[in-house]
């Protein structure tokens, strides 16, 4: 068994130390705009630090990034370091006379604009604890004004999530808070990590580190911004209007505002919108100071690469002559007319030069690995540290462009049925020689530098024993040097997460994080509810039974037919004179079938104790549906079988 200090991170090797240093030498690291921009029109630094949760600890710690000060140490790519530097830069921030962000309390910007009786919130962040923190600086330094109306740019969790740290539910239903969102929104907000949430949720601890400690060695930034916050409370209030056509046309409590629908690029639902009057344009996240995800490594549905391209041409074709400032809901702003122009196109035509080439490189034959490896960006391109991989990168997006058009299979016929990755890798091991013998020339060319390699090569070692404390070590090693040299945030939160499991073993221990908050599951509609419930099911267990079952939920005013055949549900909407050969008819509350569907232990006998569920007919048919359905153990294993 290794000792104690095989388990701690190492230094960088030497090949690591040369591969950063030549980073040095290939930007141009004497341009110091993004500071200065980052810099300009702070008005005061956060009121601590420190943003204390409902659980007793800091959903937010900025003093755990003081380490990041003076020259990249060799365990970090120095470009990252420099993308780590800028997103430390946190606090109030003048954008324009009436124009204010709150910046570096969470992963995203939250904005505030003044209007005549108060404020417009644009992207109220994360959690209600970093919302409020950021709501509450505002208000000591500006103004105690309310919030009249909030602004949800797109479906994503980091930008709507902390509403209840500013605005208050009576208020929405009151009509004294306006909700404005893009089309689609509600929909996208609550479906893109229901049915795959387990999944998502334990891949996402990965690509942001949540589970690394701060510092050189381990976690110092996601990219698009530090991280996101820890445990923080979440919510969901409903938009009151949406947003159904680009040029529509707003005027909110004086402020003119011209809305663009961008759907299908960064989030499922976005919009961009323009300040006419102040000649201001907002960007969403459509455009920030990285490389966006065109496939997101937590795990999500493929972005149109040619889509993005064309709605930030669309955004330069309305808004570029009438914008003398832009920000967006990551990063800093860009002031100038100029300096705009550059940043939209050169973001334009990276999306599309990504697509284009991975199609020409495809339509030659090339498969998306080899893809991969061979696209580059020209220098006009690749060199502006807007464009660089903090977040997405070359190397996964044009990936993700080949898996968009022509799917996972290469159409190589020797990938088309491999046997499983436990079941290959003891062949690999057995065909080369046995562990023994692989970890020998593997740790050759660990020695040589070749850490891509060995991670591929030890891997299967590791699969076909996962007890082998050796190749764990080893792996471990090679993972980490990797994320030494990483420029990606999330690429560096996969290799360090992974070489700290291998060392440490999983996190089984730790409780499991909430997949979806109180407001989400109330927002849920019962169609997506049997959904879930869809993909519980053990399918293979299940086709011995045949049931059929009314699901009636009064308060929705919805009642449906739900059918179990052939190892798969099935659900209709109905009517009474269609029940009559159902096993149960099932009468539940919204909150009563949404714990159903999540599989929370023992709820159903606790929900008809209570009267939130009756069953009229085979209770029996009911419990044995029920004890059909599968659940997810969160920490499941990812760099072992």
């Amino acid at each position: 068994m290794a000792n104690g200090d095989e388990r701690l991170p190492k230094d960088a090797t030497d090949h690591t130390r040369r591969a950063n240093e030549a980073v040095l030498g290939s930007l141009p690291f004497g341009d110091r705009a993004d500071f200065e921009r980052a810099q300009r029109g702070r008005i005061a630094p956060p009121a601590s630090p420190q943003i204390m949760g409902r659980l007793g600890f800091p959903v937010w710690d900025l003093d755990a990034f003081a380490f990041l000060d003076g020259d990249a140490p060799a365990t970090v790519n120095p470009s990252l370091w420099r993308q780590a530097q800028l997103n430390t830069t946190a606090g109030l921030f003048e954008i324009a006379d009436g124009f204010y962000q709150v910046r570096g309390l969470d992963l995203s910007n939250v904005t505030f604009i003044e209007s005549a009786s108060g404020w417009i919130v644009i992207d109220p962040l994360t959690s209600s604890e970093t919302a409020r923190a950021a709501y509450d600086l505002v208000s000591e330094h500006l103004d105690e004004r309310p919030v009249h109306t909030v602004i949800y740019t797109h479906s994503h969790v980091d930008h709507f999530a902390g509403v209840r740290g500013i605005v208050d539910d009576a208020d929405v239903r009151a009509g004294r808070v306006r909700i404005i969102a893009p089309d689609g929104f509600l929909t996208e907000a609550i479906s893109e990590n229901v049915i795959a949430g387990t999944a998502m949720t334990r891949r996402a601890a990965y690509m942001y580190g949540a589970l690394l400690p701060k510092g050189p060695r381990g976690h110092v930034d996601a990219g698009l911004g530090k991280g996101v916050p820890l445990m923080g409370a979440q919510g969901l209030i409903a938009p009151t209007e949406l947003i159904t056509e680009s040029g529509t046309e707003l005027d909110i409590d004086g402020v003119r505002i011209v809305f663009q629908l961008t759907p299908g690029t960064e989030a499922p639902a976005e919009m961009n919108f323009h300040f006419p009057d102040r000649r201001i344009l907002c960007m969403a996240e459509n455009c920030t100071a990285n490389l966006h995800n065109l496939y997101t490594l937590r795990g999500a549905q493929i972005r149109d690469a040619l889509a993005w391209s064309r709605y930030i041409h669309e955004s330069i074709e309305l808004f570029e002559s009438r914008t003398d400032i832009l920000f967006a809901s990551h990063h800093w702003p860009r002031w100038g007319r100029d300096d705009i122009v550059d940043f939209l196109t050169k973001q334009r035509d990276l999306y599309r030069f990504i697509h284009d080439q991975t199609m020409r490189l495809a339509n030659h034959g090339q498969t998306m690995v080899e893809i991969a490896e061979e696209i580059a960006l020209p220098p006009a391109l690749g060199d502006e540290f807007f464009n660089r991989d903090y977040y997405g990168t070359l190397n996964h997006n044009a990936k993700a462009v080949y898996q968009r058009y022509l799917g996972w299979f290469d159409a190589n016929p020797a990938h088309l049925h491999p046997h499983p990755p436990a079941e290959a890798a003891t062949r690999y091991v057995e065909y080369m020689g046995g562990a023994d013998a692989v970890l020998e020339r593997a740790r050759v060319s660990y020695a040589d530098g070749d850490y891509r390699w060995v991670v591929e090569v030890v891997n299967h070692v590791i699969f076909a024993d996962p007890a082998n404390d050796v190749a764990r070590l080893l792996q471990a090693d090679a993972l980490e040097q990797l994320g030494y040299q990483a420029e990606s945030g999330p690429w560096r939160g996969f290799y360090l997460t992974g070489a700290q499991e291998l060392r440490n073993g999983s996190p089984a221990g730790l409780p499991a994080p909430p997949l979806a908050s109180a407001d989400i599951l109330d927002a849920m509609t019962v169609e997506m509810l049997l959904e879930l419930m869809g993909v519980r099911l053990r399918g293979l267990e299940a086709s011995a039974h045949s049931l059929r079952f009314t699901v009636a939920v009064p308060e929705r005013g919805e009642t449906w037919l739900l059918g179990l055949e052939h190892g798969a549900l099935h659900h209709v909407p109905t009517v009474p004179d269609r029940d009559a050969d159902v096993d149960a008819t099932i009468t539940a509350t919204h909150a009563a079938l949404a714990a159903v569907a999540r599989g929370t232990a023992g709820v159903l006998d606790e929900h008809i104790a209570d009267g939130s569920v009756t069953i009229d007919g085979d209770a029996a048919a009911v419990a044995t549906f029920l004890a059909l359905l599968d659940t997810f153990a969160f920490w499941f294993p990812i760099i072992e079988p």
